[in-house]
């Protein structure tokens, strides 16, 4: 379910934010290295929406959450919402 209130649209605070950054601290380089990215690009522009769409990525296995960013995969069952599409495609590495 989207979660379109008000709520959704607001940017976490930096405590928050730190405490996601190494929630999102994976095994997998390849994966770190997206995360990484994402941090760099987008971190101080997160909204809570956001923010809920990561945790749900992060709940995923190494292996599955690579293939989802690598697009190797597409999200299905529980991750079928508009916040995991919308990170997805923040965190993919646009194709040449």
């Amino acid at each position: 379910m989207t979660d379109t209130s008000p709520a959704a649209d607001q940017t976490p605070d930096a405590d928050v934010l730190r405490r996601l950054r190494w929630r999102c601290r994976r095994g997998l380089l390849e994966n770190d290295l997206f995360i990484d990215k994402f941090f760099d690009k987008h971190g101080e522009s997160l909204t809570t929406g956001l923010v809920q769409g990561l945790l749900q990525l992060m709940d995923l296995s190494d292996n599955d959450l690579l293939d989802l960013l690598l697009a190797r995969k597409e999200p299905e069952g529980d991750l079928v919402n508009s916040e995991v599409t919308q990170v997805l495609s923040m965190m993919r590495v646009a194709k040449a």
